[in-house]
């Protein structure tokens, strides 16, 4: 397990819409998020999240240009550390991470390592909480998170 989880703020809002807010802590202990993430939040955040500032503020802004401000910032914070972890959904920013070799997962990847650390029984139950809210998911991967689940 990476040593520092970064979280941008889309997962925080969806595991705080399906009521599973606490399953991120279960899985990763304590997260990593940024002031402009906890502002976008919009909700007072658990002492396991801890707030860190982006060091280089002119590689956040270049960033902006190409995602949005909590993904440019959760993206330079993670690039200031070794064996890190991006918690992060949206493509455009998912594809940015990847180009910049940034380990990433997303909700469905957080609960495929909820289901495997046995810390719930199964996915589909959770995912269905998520086809309720506005969150978007492809077919194909919901298919295929509840195949390599064996549900």
């Amino acid at each position: 397990m990476p040593k520092i989880v970064i979280s941008d703020t889309s997962t925080l809002i969806l595991f705080q819409k399906i009521d599973e807010f606490n399953l991120l802590q279960k899985v990763y202990g304590e997260l990593i998020t940024t002031p402009e993430i906890a502002l976008e939040f919009g909700d007072v955040l658990p002492n396991w999240i801890k707030i860190k500032e982006v060091s280089d503020k002119k590689y956040q802004y270049f960033l902006e240009t190409q995602v949005d401000l909590g993904e440019a910032s959760a993206i330079a914070l993670a690039t200031e550390y070794e064996d890190v972890l991006l918690l992060v959904d949206d493509l455009k920013a998912r594809k940015l991470a990847t180009k910049l070799n940034l380990k990433i997962t997303g909700t469905l990847g957080i609960i495929h390592k909820a289901k495997q650390l046995h810390l719930i029984e199964k996915v589909k139950p959770l995912i269905e909480k998520i086809l309720l809210t506005d969150f978007r998911i492809a077919d194909n991967i919901i298919e295929e998170i509840i195949r390599i689940n064996n549900e």
